[in-house]
């Protein structure tokens, strides 16, 4: 696999390395804006299909989450995986069934810390693994790429589009380079490509009026991930004059289910050890000040005067990866979501997206770095910490620190079908299905307020216990009239809580393949990508093993 990746890379160093030539063009069949999970499995999808495609990706990797430290894959039922996004996953029990794929642990341990297990039968035949190192999900998309001979750009920022009507004719880069194609898909997390088209999209949440839900919009009650205790949040305790704690905003003035721009946040899901071997030590960032930490100082505070004694487990929730690595989320009031800080991302310019995604770095260091070494710490939490460090043979390009911000939602396209809390609930079903979403309506915080004199988070969701559920076609199409050559399959058409289910990287992967699976049929046609008839691509789509209805 390695070798594979270095091909690519190769490809990558030689292209980075030619000046720009302002009218240089590349010309594909399909182009796919974003080497995210959903863009690779796109390309190979269009790839089978007869079809040339292209990746043209803004920074410097391949595979998004799914390679940026989301080792835990998310997904509420895994038989409702299947095509391309499940054969990636055997593609990990195929890499751990080897011997020589455990330099670090013993599977027999792995297996048994995480699921108390014994190993699986990992070279049965369509054994799955979910759980795996963020460069082995990275070496399986270039290899999947390799295979299927698909050229990758890095470093292509998009600065421009031509349309002539609603058809996308190229795309612009920074550098220069033209990338002209039949037909488009935006396979980033931002949704860059669909914006500069033309194409209608919303940020936020939507008021629970606007599609009749129930768990949209401004949240009267968040009782997870939040505060059990009382913590001041003003800078001279009881005195509201005296202004707001950092990492605080100003007190609630939204009722109940109305709309906001805000958005949920965001993190880094960190790849660490504790291994001292393969154990980078905790660095605070440059401008490190732990005056900033004084809310989670409090909060510590408050918990022992409330007679409990803190662990790190109440601060971050350490998932188990092979080889003694982890995939660390966010857990409780004070973690490592950077609440309120990324309202201004989703359409940030890439050198505004550079200083949100440095802040969220430092925020975090800083997290960190505190809990490990501040007298404010109780003894036993600070060495539990110390213990702790990120794996230096993750992310070498990077110092150890994942190349991809968690960016959980950012703009959602807005076309003729949103997918809404209904869909989830199995009291709307959408009739012409391209893949099936399984995960809890789930989002993460997006305010942390001074209400009534104590620091409170809000806009935290979590509601399952339903079966999975089709997404519509037209959710990943933009109205006709807007773009007739373009697919949506990550920034699809959803409202804020149904998106907090679908936003899944399995769902991506198989929501890609189903774009680039419409988007080859209309290239064969030569016809509107939204003129495809359904039993068409339906076919298709099961001919390739994909799960569009759940039985």
């Amino acid at each position: 696999m390695m070798k594979n990746k270095g091909l690519v890379l190769a490809l990558f160093l030689f292209l980075a390395a030619l000046p720009a030539t302002g009218a240089e063009a590349i010309e594909a069949d399909i182009c796919i804006y974003g080497g995210t999970a959903a863009g690779v499995v796109a390309a190979v999808q269009a790839a089978r299909m007869g079809k040339k495609p292209v990746i043209v990706e803004p920074g410097h990797h391949l595979g998004g989450m799914t390679s940026g430290g989301l080792g835990a894959t998310d997904i509420g039922n895994k038989a409702a995986i299947g095509g391309i996004a499940r054969e990636f996953y055997q593609a990990v029990a195929r890499h751990y069934a080897r011997d020589d794929a455990w330099p670090l642990e013993r599977p027999q341990d792995y297996f048994r810390q995480r699921d108390g297990a014994a190993i699986p039968d990992l070279n049965s035949p369509g054994a799955t693994l979910w759980t795996f190192e963020p460069h082995v999900a990275e070496d399986i998309f270039f290899q999947m790429l390799n295979e299927a001979r698909v050229p990758v750009y890095f470093v292509q920022r998009l600065t421009g589009v031509t349309k002539t009507g609603p058809r996308l004719t190229s795309i612009l880069m920074e550098n220069g380079k033209v990338y002209r194609a039949k037909m488009f898909i935006d396979a980033t997390y931002e949704g860059d490509l669909m914006a500069r088209a033309g194409v209608s999209y919303t940020v936020g949440r939507e008021a629970n009026a606007q599609y009749q839900e129930t768990l949209n919009g401004v949240r009267a009650e968040t009782p997870k991930h939040q505060f059990p205790v009382a913590v001041d949040p003003y800078v001279k305790p009881g005195q509201p004059s005296s202004g707001l704690l950092p990492f605080v905003q100003p007190g609630d003035t939204a009722h109940p289910g109305e709309a906001d721009r805000c958005v949920q946040a965001y993190n880094f899901r960190l790849c660490y050890t504790r291994l001292p071997a393969n154990r980078l030590p905790n660095t605070p960032p440059a401008d490190y000040n732990p005056a900033r930490y004084e809310l989670l100082a409090r909060y510590i505070e408050a918990l022992f005067a409330a007679g409990r004694t803190p662990v790190l487990s109440e601060f971050w929730n350490p998932i188990p990866m092979p080889n003694g690595k982890t995939d660390i989320n966010n857990n409780g009031a004070f973690s490592t979501d950077f609440i309120g800080a990324n309202y201004d991302y989703p359409e940030a310019t890439y050198s505004e997206r550079e200083k949100i995604c440095r802040a969220h770095e430092d925020y975090t260091r800083g997290f960190v770095y505190f809990l490990a070494t501040s007298p404010r710490v109780p003894e036993s939490l600070r060495a539990e910490t110390q213990t702790w460090g990120p794996a230096k043979d993750e992310f070498p390009d990077t110092g150890g620190w994942p190349h991809q911000l968690y960016v959980r939602e950012a703009r959602r396209m807005v076309s003729d079908y949103v997918m809404t809390e209904h869909n989830c609930r199995g009291q709307v079903n959408a009739s012409e299905s391209v893949g099936l979403a399984a995960y809890t309506m789930d989002s993460h915080n997006c305010r942390r307020l001074a209400k009534q004199g104590r620091a409170e988070n809000e806009g935290d969701v979590q509601v399952g216990s339903f079966p999975p559920y089709p997404i519509a076609r037209l959710a990943i199409l933009p109205k006709v009239a807007q773009c007739e050559n373009l697919l949506v399959p990550v920034c699809l058409s959803a409202s804020h809580i149904a998106y907090g289910s679908i936003r899944m990287e399995p769902v991506f992967m198989i929501l890609g393949q189903s774009a680039a699976t419409a988007a080859a049929l209309a290239v064969d046609q030569n016809i509107p990508v939204q003129n495809v008839e359904y039993s068409t691509l339906r076919a298709r789509l099961l001919a390739d093993q994909q799960i569009l209805q759940w039985k």
